[in-house]
């Protein structure tokens, strides 16, 4: 195993903070929401509890991610992380049909517009959720989690739903009684726009737990790295799928086939080492190695 690869307490100490932070700012919201009369700063509120259970969710899935491999789970836990993910997506996805279905049903009516300052209040929110945003990607991008990134995309969904209230109250208060129902409309809007990044999510995080191959890129980086050993006359078949933190890869190198068991083993090895000491973010590989003639079309012209 790869031990820059074992999961860091960062990410769930990370989690941590982003779910106090969320229980904030949720409490704010929906205080001011009823305080001040709109139902897009209360919906953009139950957006923030939503934060907080998905927050609980990656933090359990990073704390069980980073058990090591037992016997029962020889291939360690990293499943976890990206699970987490799913749960993450499937709560943005509820969190936005609850908002939806309370913005239809307070349609009709009687409506009074929002309270001027409940504004202010958006604003701060806003530059808040957004630092959250970029503070949590990079975060996610630095430790390779799925399951981070796509919190970090959960607060970027709540920062969109507080700026669809600024303009539903701003069109409220402006318009004055026969405009009120723009804050309904907003928080409609907003419920559309967390159920589409919550697709985006669902369909990142099950394609990991499918074990769907890694980018092309990741692909073509790992057989050039395998083929710059001088023994290594071809590569042939390389799979590579993500778990948890890491990446678990399998290549076939093409070898001549004229060398011992030994050599060949020892060639693997070295193959195996260059891949596990690159930047690619592997936690394991496993190096078959070939006879030449088993792929002859596979070798480059003589």
């Amino acid at each position: 195993m790869n031990p820059r690869q074992t999961i860091p307490p960062n990410g769930q100490r990370i989690t941590i903070l982003a779910l106090v932070f969320s229980l904030l700012l949720a409490t704010l919201k929906i205080a001011c929401g009823f305080l001040g009369q709109s139902q897009a700063l209360m919906a953009d509120g139950m957006e923030s509890i939503a934060d907080v259970f998905s927050s609980l969710t990656v933090w359990g899935g990073l704390h069980m991610a980073s058990r090591p491999p037992d016997r029962n789970h020889p291939f360690g836990h990293g499943k976890a992380e990206s699970l987490a993910g799913l749960l993450v997506g499937f709560m943005m996805l509820g969190a936005a049909l609850a908002i939806a279905r309370n913005s239809l049903l307070d349609l009709p009516g009687p409506h009074t517009p929002p309270k001027a300052w409940t504004l202010l209040v958006l604003v701060a929110v806003m530059l808040a959720k957004e630092g959250m945003f970029r503070w949590m990607r990079a975060a996610g991008k630095r430790l390779n989690s799925t399951a981070l990134e796509n919190e970090a995309a959960h607060h970027r969904a709540d920062a969109i739903t507080s700026l669809a209230a600024f303009i539903g109250i701003s069109v409220a208060i402006v318009g004055g009684p026969d405009w009120s129902v723009a804050d309904n409309w907003a928080a409609l809007f907003a419920s559309m726009l967390i159920a589409a990044n919550a697709l985006r999510i669902l369909r990142r995080s099950l394609g990991e737990v499918m074990d769907e191959s890694v980018s092309p890129a990741i692909l073509a980086e790992a057989r050039k790295l395998a083929a710059t050993h001088p023994e290594v006359l071809a590569v042939d078949q390389c799979r590579i799928r993500k778990s948890g933190l890491g990446l678990w890869m399998d290549i076939h190198i093409l070898v001549d086939g004229n060398l011992s068991v030994r050599k060949g083993h020892a060639i693997g090895h070295e193959v195996e080492t260059t891949l596990m000491k690159s930047e690619l973010p592997i936690h394991d590989v496993v190096v078959h190695v070939e006879p030449e003639d088993a792929h002859p079309e596979l070798l480059p012209d003589p």
